[in-house]
């Protein structure tokens, strides 16, 4: 399976991906810690891929989105961006008001 393939599989497996350096507990940078602060404040769960576990992913990545830099955050396999929009979002409410648009049973 090809990354781009591989990716479009995450993307479709859940609903609110985070593609970021290191993990919620312990980002392994502040731009993805920041991005995980917000999501977390927003409350509704969302999953995570570790760009570190897989260099074909992490390159693979700055194609398909045609964003060269991390973290990513995708909403129904939607690129909304990195962690300034990110922040941008949940300090406007944006954020809050596109997750809750998601069941809750859902990712």
């Amino acid at each position: 399976m090809d990354v781009n393939a591989r990716i479009e599989d995450q993307l479709k497996s859940h609903d609110v991906l985070l593609y970021m350096k290191g993990t919620p507990d312990f980002p392994q940078c502040g731009f993805s810690g920041q991005a995980v602060a917000a999501l977390k404040a927003v409350g509704k769960p969302f999953a995570y891929f570790n760009i570190f576990e897989d260099e074909e992913v992490r390159e693979g990545l700055k194609t398909y989105s045609n964003w060269p830099t991390f973290p990513q955050l995708y909403v129904k396999g939607e690129l909304i961006g990195g962690s300034d929009i990110v922040i941008e979002m949940y300090h406007s409410g944006e954020l809050a008001e596109l997750l809750n648009q998601i069941p809750a049973e859902s990712d």
